[in-house]
């Protein structure tokens, strides 16, 4: 069995969704003592936005700039770790109302017509199958259906819909929000999330 752990917050040791996608994972490895883990953080390796080279590379043409090269060839990899994992971990904090450039960048490189959605006569299919997928959610306020900023939450609502775009529609979201309201706050939305995280069984 294998594990994929994304973490994408650029805040490090300070993260809440960072210490909540380590938790999740640890959980995961509690349950499934067999598993393999691969390590992916794209804040501290992020991949390149794309760029008309990238599209000209993709279509066959010659790849001469030795950074563009490299980061094809990452994004390669973003890809095979993608359909090798058995469960997704990702840690998705909420900057400005959605989710980090970082991550981002890492969906537009593994959100592939041909390899991991397709189109035909109904419309897009997902192909990737058979997959779980947690999500470390952290957000500074409060977005959750029928709060007043709910109309603002272009973050787990993004997420998960291009996740179940590429057929990953087995997903649990931990969620610790209000976190820049109080210490109080803060630590109830923490402690509620990894109660969340103590009670997930296999």
């Amino acid at each position: 069995m294998q594990l994929l752990h994304i973490d994408s917050s650029v805040l490090g040791t300070n993260s809440a969704s960072r210490a909540l996608s380590a938790e999740i994972v640890a959980r995961q490895v509690a349950l499934h003592p067999d598993v393999q883990v691969t390590y992916r953080d794209l804040a501290a390796d992020a991949a390149l936005h794309l760029s008309s080279a990238h599209l000209a590379a993709w279509q066959g043409g010659p790849v001469e700039d030795l950074l563009l090269g490299a980061d094809l060839a990452k994004g390669g990899g973003y890809l095979e770790e993608l359909f090798a994992a058995d469960i997704i971990v990702i840690g998705a904090p909420m900057y400005n109302f959605s989710i980090p450039s970082q991550l981002k960048a890492w969906i537009d490189r593994v959100v592939v017509s041909g390899k991991t959605f397709r189109y035909g006569a109904n419309g897009a299919e997902g192909l990737l199958k058979n997959k779980k997928v947690f999500i470390a959610s952290s957000r500074g306020s409060v977005y959750a259906p029928g709060s007043p900023a709910a109309a603002l939450e272009h973050h787990e609502s993004y997420l998960t819909g291009v996740l179940s775009f590429i057929g990953l529609t087995d997903v649990t979201i931990v969620r610790a929000e209000g976190l820049g309201l109080g210490v109080e706050a803060k630590e109830s939305a923490m402690l509620k999330a990894r109660e969340h995280i103590a009670a997930m069984a296999a």
